[in-house]
């Protein structure tokens, strides 16, 4: 139900370009759009296009090629920024505008009142000008407003019917999961209304936090590839997969193509000339690596005892090492049978012996480990 119930609005086209390392040429971003919309993404959040010339003409092109998913442009509250967007063609505006004190104070100094009356009249031209047009407000840095100030917000802009959703921010990526799921809670029931949840990392909560925003009504989740964004980004889209698909294998799986996943991150990556890093959920280099012995004999029996995710179903292989002084002798009869050999249990234990005094002087290549193995079988 989990996996039914969500979805996910991904913003690496807004959010991303917005990470420090980032700068998306037309075809970059051209090709971004067109990997995510192959991989089953519903919604495209781009930058607004009232931002610079090229932002108009970027969305103007996306707009053009045609893909399955809805186009968003994000924008503040200004009628001048919904004139410029709609006139790409965008299917959807996403309104932002801070709420909190210390950001109204910090930004744009209005009241909340200013604030209803801004995103009002900017709903209503939208809707008077395109009526077909999906709006979402978002009030940034939500976490650090007080709970009545955002709920009068929401239920005030709820009562006028201009808008198909709004979105929770955690702009300074500090609230934990619970405070997450209860304000989600509050606004969802007070507004009846679809709930979006954008979610930043800087205390590592990133993915659990849209976990909880689901569980406690939000509809639509923001994603970045990498999780890529301002500071230390959002909700990478590779975490929020892995934890639906932990959650219902069988419906992520009909849901999305999740072995085009790994290359969308190798491009992003390439392209933002960043590395991937090794623990990154699902395509971190280590994602699916075993060492320690008692753990590679469970993995070769049945990968389920220590894997939460197979690797197969994301077009990717485990890996098991062997050439260390913490493997075990099972590790070594599934090298020395894949070398066409049959080792009896006392052979395969003296050579996982001298296997592991070896790599106490460090760890041994495949090709070390396969001369030890060798020579094991040919003193038998």
């Amino acid at each position: 139900m989990l996996v039914d119930g969500v979805t996910i609005v991904d913003t690496t086209l807004r959010e991303g370009e917005q990470f420090i390392h980032a700068d998306f040429s037309t075809e970059e971003k051209l090709e971004i759009a067109t990997r995510l919309s192959t991989f089953g993404i519903d919604y495209l959040e781009l930058t607004s296009p009232a931002a610079s010339d090229r932002s108009r003409e970027d969305a103007r092109q996306i707009v053009r090629a045609g893909l399955p998913a809805t186009i968003a442009a994000h924008i503040r509250c200004h009628r001048y920024d919904a004139e410029i967007a709609l006139g790409t063609g965008v299917d959807a505006l996403h309104m932002v505008m801070a709420i909190s004190p210390i950001l109204r104070a910090a930004s744009h100094g209005k009241s909340l009142d200013d604030v209803v009356a801004m995103a009002s009249d900017v709903a209503a031209f939208a809707r008077d000008r395109v009526p077909s047009i999906q709006l979402r407000f978002s009030s940034e840095d939500a976490f650090r407003c007080p709970i009545d100030d955002l709920l009068g917000v929401y239920s005030r802009l709820a009562g006028m019917g201009l808008f198909d959703r709004f979105g929770i921010a955690d702009t300074t990526g500090a609230a934990p999961p619970d405070r997450v799921a209860e304000t989600v809670r509050r606004v969802a029931v007070e507004t009846q209304t679809p709930i979006e949840f954008h979610g930043h990392n800087d205390i590592g909560c990133a993915v659990a936090n849209a976990h909880a925003a689901l569980n406690s009504g939000a509809s639509h989740i923001n994603t970045s590839v990498l999780g890529i964004g301002e500071r230390n980004g959002i909700t990478p889209l590779e975490g929020l997969i892995a934890m639906l698909y932990s959650q219902d294998r069988l419906a992520t799986l009909a849901r999305y193509r999740l072995d085009t996943l790994p290359m969308l991150c190798q491009r992003v990556s390439e392209i933002v000339g960043v590395p991937i890093p090794f623990n990154q959920p699902l395509v971190g280099a280590t994602a699916f690596s075993h060492k320690a012995g008692m753990h590679t004999k469970a993995v070769y029996n049945d990968p389920r005892a220590y894997e939460a995710l197979d690797p197969v179903d994301f077009g990717l292989q485990r890996s098991i090492a062997i050439g260390h002084r913490l493997t075990g002798w099972n590790a070594v009869r599934v090298r020395s049978e894949a070398l066409g050999l049959r080792l009896s249990l006392p052979e395969l234990k003296v050579v996982t012996q001298r296997l592991k005094t070896a790599a106490d002087a460090g760890d041994l290549t495949l090709d070390e480990v396969d001369a030890l193995i060798l020579a094991a079988a040919h003193d038998a």
